[in-house]
């Protein structure tokens, strides 16, 4: 690289990703070929709309490259050609939160109600927190964990909908260690008249890989990050069914967000498709699509599927040897990729910044993280989020784990 800097940095950054222990739960490593993907000359073209409507000439192999995103997209998730076809995907969102933000765009009134895991017990800020714009433009209906068991309480939040009779309910986490009901949320949606809105972008390496139960069969809307357990680039997803938005949404959505005509109906990937561009982006970026595209056929892999389950074991595997040595774990340890880490009740009473700036120092990455009913400040809570898909993509086996976890116990104790 003539940049000398910029080139010095990047190198300073890959020695310091080879000499650490990753367990930050939303990070990963891409394949060289997702590497290439992202560093063509696809970054080069302007590709404003979709394929075969751009406003933009010379885009034949670009809207090749967005077709078949879309296609291995549907067909790593939606298995059964027959289920396939009631689906549709844009793939175009730059990360995860304007992809969610989308959706709402698309399907939720002005100032209409959120149903979504409290940012305190595991949700994530798109799901209506306060600072987040999904907390200024609509109401967040906050929902949590039972706070003897630390899982979800599905009747609750059942009751919880019919009183406050929310436009859409999203069931997914950024910090829930449990495999999630999706049959359940389902029921509640419809009980009180909701969308349902999965947002996976935790689990999705997990649920493309059969680690992790799929919300497909239950879900009006899908979405996801491609980064975390898929394995990609940093990008998003929006999957929807191929059915007609509700009535009691359209005043609102369609006149004065998608710009449809009055009454008229449609479906709901074509309100997300206008919420996306023009009414979230412009162009796409085609190089993070194609990316994307190389991310969606790796995991189709039976070897991808063999790494999905090696996650999970390896983070019951973590789970377990921390708790045989004295560590709380909300919940009681793990049924996916991560694990949270109550440091400020045991050992010296640490909080979660503490924690992680020890670990940091003996070379282990995690993030600080809230707990249910914690009591300290968000920016320095009372514990850790540990994830072990980077180290697994690294070829780290249970026994890596249960060293790693005396490690950790070991630097936390001193």
């Amino acid at each position: 690289m003539k940049d000398k800097q910029i080139g010095e940095l990047i190198q300073a950054e890959e020695e310091r990703q080879v000499g650490m222990i990753n367990l930050i739960a939303s990070e990963n490593y891409v394949s060289d070929d997702v590497l290439e993907a992202l560093g063509s000359k696809l970054t080069n073209k302007y590709a404003e709309g979709y394929p075969g409507a751009r406003y933009y000439g010379g885009n034949n192999v670009i809207d090749q490259v967005e077709r078949e995103c879309q296609k291995r997209a549907l067909e790593l998730f939606i298995r059964q050609p027959a289920d396939r076809v009631n689906w549709a995907v844009n793939v175009q969102p730059l990360s995860g939160s304007p992809a969610n933000v989308a959706v709402y765009l698309a399907l939720v009134p002005s100032n209409g109600k959120i149903m979504g895991m409290t940012l305190a017990h595991g949700g994530h800020l798109t799901h209506g927190h306060k600072v987040s714009i999904t907390g200024k433009m609509w109401q967040q209906v906050p929902f949590g964990v039972d706070p003897k068991t630390e899982l979800i309480n599905y009747e609750e939040i059942k009751q919880l909908a019919l009183k406050e009779k929310p436009n859409i309910i999203v069931a997914g986490f950024t910090a829930y260690p449990r495999v999630i009901e999706w049959q359940k949320f389902r029921d509640i949606a419809d009980a009180c008249g909701a969308y349902l809105m999965v947002d996976i972008s935790h689990v999705a390496g997990l649920v493309a890989g059969g680690a992790y139960p799929s919300p497909f069969p239950y879900a009006d809307v899908v979405t996801t990050t491609t980064h975390k357990t898929l394995r990609g680039p940093r990008s998003a997803l929006i999957f929807s069914r191929k059915i007609n938005a509700r009535p009691t949404n359209l005043k609102t959505t369609v006149n004065e967000v998608n710009g449809f005509s009055a009454g008229q109906p449609r479906l709901i990937s074509e309100l997300i498709d206008k919420a996306v561009f023009p009414g979230m982006q412009g162009g796409p970026h085609l190089n993070q699509i194609a990316a994307v595209a190389v991310a969606l056929g790796e995991a189709a892999t039976p070897e991808f599927a063999d790494y999905t389950r090696q996650v999970v074991q390896n983070a019951q595997a973590l789970a377990g040897e921390l708790s045989r040595l004295g560590w709380r774990l909300v919940s009681g340890g793990t049924d996916s990729h991560l694990l949270l880490v109550d440091t400020w009740l045991n050992g010296k009473g640490l909080s979660g910044g503490e924690a992680s700036d020890r670990l940091e120092k003996a070379g282990i990455i995690v993030n600080k993280n809230a707990i249910p009913g914690d009591t300290r400040p968000p920016i320095d809570p009372s514990g850790i989020r540990l994830g072990t898909a980077a180290e697994t993509t690294r070829g780290k086996k249970e026994r890596d784990m249960v060293e790693i976890a005396g490690r950790i116990n070991k630097i936390l104790r001193e």
